[in-house]
């Protein structure tokens, strides 16, 4: 099994690509070992001292590191922990669980009861089709949370969580491309 690695715009995270599905469907973002409980594969990369998120993609996963780790010492284990993990067929969420359960977080939204929702719906597919490809190459993921008072409010994660361009990235990229297509957008905001 080879598996390949990408750096990230977050220099503590980093993209591993084993060449083979990982999720199904959706993603799922593991911030403690206590939230990694579902997953086998997040579990294993838990118990690498260093270890602080892990992000599955549909066929990636990307690891964060402590500030007091490099990626010297932890790339060759986090590999060995993911060829071990594929190589012995176990599942990468145990039974009954998925993303599409849930492991995405809090998904409650909230907007605005005085926008139309066709605002709503336009912001959302944005979105979903310019913004999060986009997003994932890089190892994250960016989610909706709301629209009120001329503010989207979006989550970052996976490599996005945390990163040092984080912000460029909401305010010059998707606060002016969602601000060029919907009027009614007046800025971006990140939230937990």
């Amino acid at each position: 099994m080879f598996i390949q690695t990408e750096e990230t715009p977050n220099p503590a995270a980093l993209k591993f690509l084993p060449g083979r599905p990982v999720l199904e469907t959706g993603v799922a973002d593991f911030t403690s070992r206590e939230a990694a409980a579902r997953s086998p594969l997040a579990r294993l990369l838990f118990e690498i001292d260093g270890v602080a998120g892990v992000f599955l993609g549909s066929d990636f996963v990307t690891v964060t590191k402590t500030n007091e780790k490099n990626w010297q010492v932890l790339k060759p284990m986090v590999l060995g922990a993911i060829m071990d993990h594929f190589t012995a067929n176990v599942p990468v969420m145990e039974a009954g669980e998925d993303a599409a359960s849930g492991l995405e977080g809090d998904d409650q939204e909230f907007n605005d009861d005085d926008v139309d929702g066709e605002i709503i719906e336009q912001i959302k597919e944005l979105i979903e089709t310019r913004v999060r490809p986009a997003v994932a190459q890089d190892g994250g993921d960016i989610v909706y949370k709301g629209f009120k008072n001329g503010t989207v409010y979006l989550n970052l994660r996976g490599s996005c969580a945390g990163c040092p361009s984080s912000s460029a990235t909401l305010k010059m990229g998707i606060e002016n491309m969602l601000k060029h297509y919907v009027p009614e957008v007046l800025q971006v905001e990140a939230v937990m």
